[in-house]
């Protein structure tokens, strides 16, 4: 009898991550795509509808406005939130005086970044009367309506999401550390430049958590709703309208749970998709050093 509990006394102790994962992930998975082929609407039961609500989106207008503001608002917010964390971590791997406090400091913002307060105070500092226009008007530049004109409104959004790039630096510079010195003796010995350096040697050394970085990044601005709801509420003109807030206005304002769910598998095949093409391109451009001992 002993016996036989010691052999699922393993199970006893994943039974709490076990229970976690069917209850919280597993179910509400199943179950949004179940409801996806109804018209579920909070208050009659649900009616099997087949592919229709998959049907309606394709030929919703709205539909295509928030996919084609949400692809645009990815393209411009990955490469700059990366490109600006690996530049951070770069300066941050120097040898500087006080550097762990610079380091603290440029992480807050990713704890801060996705508060409500802070995406009220961006409302603020990006106003035709805000900080930002107060700045460029000492230097004789008239005032930009940052978040009143379409061409603007994307961009001002996506520097909410760039301002966040504290947990991508962090991961950048630990990548950074790893890098042995002796490359970059070898490099010096060989005449590099700095370029050069960066270029072929710290790059493909870091490869792999950029490409770590890339898809992490990827996948949460396929999901950012705080920022274009709490500034622009997806004004003006709908430009900063993206996928998740068409799918909570279908779902919790007009209760179209059916739709709504279909909204959701849609994000998250598309999801899938780019998170697979990544995968296929890695082969390509991502350097393992542990690759010549195959």
């Amino acid at each position: 009898m002993k016996a036989n509990l010691k052999k699922y006394e393993g199970y006893l102790y994943i039974a709490p991550w076990l229970i976690g994962i069917l209850v919280f992930t597993a179910y509400p998975f199943i179950t949004s795509f179940v409801l996806s082929l109804t018209d579920y609407n909070l208050v009659a039961s649900p009616n099997f509808i087949g592919l229709d609500n998959y049907k309606r989106m394709i030929n919703t207008p709205m539909f295509w406005t928030s996919f084609t503001n949400t692809i645009k608002y990815v393209v411009l917010t990955v490469p700059l939130k990366l490109a600006f964390a690996l530049f951070i971590a770069y300066i941050l791997n120097f040898k500087l005086k006080g550097v762990n406090f610079f380091r603290t400091a440029y992480y807050l913002p990713s704890i801060l970044g996705g508060s409500v307060a802070v995406a009220v105070l961006w409302r603020f500092i990006f106003a035709d009367t805000g900080f930002v226009n107060l700045i460029l008007g000492t230097v004789g530049v008239d005032p930009i309506s940052w978040l009143g004109d379409p061409r603007y409104a994307v961009f001002t959004i996506s520097l909410l999401r760039v301002w966040q790039f504290g947990s991508a630096m962090v991961i950048f510079l630990a990548a950074l550390k790893n890098i042995p010195e002796s490359l970059y003796e070898a490099a010096k010995i060989d005449g590099a430049t700095k370029m050069a350096t960066f270029l072929k040697v710290t790059l493909p050394m870091i490869t792999p958590v950029v490409f770590f970085n890339f898809i992490m990044q990827l996948v949460q601005a396929f999901q950012e709703f705080n920022g274009p709801y709490i500034i622009t509420g997806g004004g003006p003109l709908n430009s900063t309208y993206l996928f998740p807030l068409y799918i909570y206005d279908n779902s919790f304002k007009y209760f179209r749970m059916g739709y709504g769910s279909a909204l959701s598998w849609f994000l998250f095949v598309v999801i899938m998709i780019f998170t697979l093409i990544t995968f296929r391109s890695e082969k390509y451009w991502v350097y393992y050093s542990d690759e010549g001992d195959e």
